[in-house]
């Protein structure tokens, strides 16, 4: 029990009786593997029949049914090869495979009153003690992660020691379906994903547009006033390219095929990178000129399969908000600063604050260049990051095999942690592309890069941003800011005149002049997410002022029209 945190041992003894119940109400299922995973645990299970909702009830009830019998969980050892034997006679062909594929001679069991598993443990002392568990969702899942091989069914549950703790992650789970940005994007109408166009392939509508360039724009600011200058390349390039960045070697599986193009082979581009160093290769760079930052909005291609898609968190096309910086190796301490106050900047300018941060250390065996340059790298790091003050976790080994790492995760608005900001150091491109600059002696110096993508691509980041806000988006990046919302037609011209009012003052206004009753229009607007309300009667249209509401249902009173746009501006 000292060696795991009590409630992974709890959670995988609950898929123990959830493999067990299994069994009973299902005898002919064969079994595969149930780890405990981070907020509960999951076992696959080979069954011809696709459970249903009905079955996961019946699964349910048969578990409390064995938890009530209260039978210990006990501990036993078999040799391998009449484990190997034993499984294969019970037709549990993956229970064989695995226990074949140990490298021990004595294989561990647990037993829990009829069921046995193969299982190194540890366990609860008895199922009585697993009474807060819930079946959460079955979805598909390729035995060992390979698509060549057979797909099983996988049921995920969640167990906690008290029912408390129970309750308050079911709450989180409802609380998170009601923010799905797939569910938002939709009754927002921002963005739509459509078979026919292709999967992981987003189209975006004219709000969702509106929102995307609300964000560039900001990219390109931010990055101009830090000292970035702008790029933009090409979607597609040679196959040459990308086998001088060893993309083509290292990285083809998520690259799409080749297209033919007057006899040469091209790609649509999974990585910005190789092109930014073609543009850095254009001319000969002095030493006076380093740190030389550069910054696209590039988008990107990438083959994910069909089965980890979803919405905008991951896709097949996306737009990076990329950085690739060429240092000198004596600026990557500063640097390495700069960049990481970057990043918790623009993290916070969206309503970030609460932060993970890890660093990723050099792997122990496949890496490339010198040891003592990685050693640099990390002490820069590590130095940079304590004149920060904050606190940093060290993954030891958990870097690329080109270069350590600085990884930040945000804390959303229901306590979820979402990778965003990551600052790779990358020893391998300088050298592949053969890029220098000239020292003060006048010698050829190999620089070093670092990568950054500060909230990681605009999609996932969109979609982060909707669930965090539940869609009410703060105003400053609200798609429409203002509804102008008239109670008859008599409003009419005078809702015009305030529609350019408010746009001639960079305000995102709508006016929809429809004969709906006043009452209508306004919980339609509401339900729009959009910040403010302008409600125009005769009495406003006479005296030249606004009645205003705010989306959530307060009356903020009327005011004068200028009065109204410093409200709605002072709140960007």
């Amino acid at each position: 029990m000292k060696e795991e945190e009590p409630l992974n041992i709890l959670r995988h003894s609950t898929a123990h009786i959830m493999a067990a119940a299994v069994k009973e109400l299902f005898p002919s299922t064969k079994i595969a593997i149930g780890p405990f995973i981070e907020d509960g645990f999951y076992y696959d299970f080979d069954k011809v029949e696709p459970f249903t909702p009905d079955d996961i009830i019946k699964i349910e009830e048969k578990m409390r049914e064995i938890i009530k019998e209260n039978c210990a969980f006990t501990r036993f050892s078999m040799p391998k090869n009449k484990a190997v034997e034993k499984f294969k006679e019970e037709g549990e062909k993956y229970k064989a495979e695995i226990a074949s594929q140990i490298e021990e001679d004595e294989l561990s069991f647990y037993r829990t009153g009829s069921f046995t598993d193969l299982c190194r443990g540890p366990h609860m002392a008895s199922a009585g003690e697993l009474k807060y568990f819930k079946l959460l969702s079955v979805a598909g899942a390729y035995w060992r992660g390979d698509s060549s091989r057979e797909q099983l069914q996988r049921i995920y549950g969640t167990a906690f020691f008290t029912k408390k703790d129970l309750d308050s992650y079911l709450n989180k789970i409802e609380e998170a379906r009601r923010r799905d940005h797939r569910k938002l994007g939709k009754d927002l109408d921002l963005f739509s994903v459509n078979d026919v166009v292709g999967g992981g392939l987003v189209l975006w509508h004219p709000k969702g547009v509106v929102l995307r360039e609300v964000i560039g724009n900001y990219f390109k600011k931010f990055h101009s006033e830090n000292g970035y200058e702008l790029l933009f390349t090409p979607h597609i390039a040679s196959e040459e390219l990308f086998r001088i960045s060893g993309h083509l070697q290292t990285y083809s599986e998520n690259m799409y095929a080749s297209m033919d193009i007057e006899g040469k082979p091209y790609r649509v581009k999974p990585m910005n990178c190789p092109m930014h160093l073609m543009i850095y290769r254009t001319k000969l760079h002095s030493y006076r000129e380093l740190p030389i930052r550069y910054a696209e909005l590039g988008t990107v291609y990438r083959f994910e399969k069909s089965g980890v898609l979803h919405g905008l968190l991951r896709v097949r096309g996306f737009t990076q908000d990329d950085g690739h910086v060429i240092v000198a190796p004596e600026q990557l301490e500063k640097e390495m600063l700069e960049v990481f106050g970057m990043a918790l900047n623009c993290l916070k300018t969206f309503g970030f604050s609460d932060y993970k941060i890890c660093i990723a250390t050099r792997p122990e065996k496949k890496y490339v260049g010198k040891i003592e340059d990685w050693e640099k790298a990390q002490n820069s790091i590590e130095n940079a990051l304590k004149k920060t003050g904050y606190n940093y976790e060290v993954d030891e080994g958990g870097g690329a095999f080109y270069g350590p790492k600085i990884d930040i995760k945000i804390k959303d608005a229901i306590n979820r942690f979402w990778q965003c900001s990551t600052i790779q150091f990358d020893f391998n491109l300088p050298e592949r592309f053969d890029i220098y600059y000239i020292d003060s002696s006048g010698k050829k110096v190999r620089p070093y890069m670092i990568h950054r993508a500060l909230m990681g691509s605009l999609e996932r980041f969109i979609g982060i941003l909707l669930e965090h806000y539940a869609g009410s988006l703060p105003v400053w990046l609200s798609p429409v800011q203002v509804a102008i919302a008239n109670i008859s037609e008599e409003q009419s011209e005078y809702c015009s005149y305030l529609l350019r009012e408010f746009k001639q003052n960079d305000i995102r206004a709508v006016f929809d002049g429809g004969n709906e009753k006043i009452g209508y229009k306004i919980r339609e607007n509401t339900m729009q997410k959009i910040p403010y309300i302008a409600v125009v009667g005769n009495k406003e249209k006479d005296t030249g002022r606004v009645a205003v509401r705010a989306r959530n249902g307060k009356d903020l009173g009327v005011m004068s029209v200028s009065n109204f746009v410093s409200l709605v501006k002072k709140s960007f």
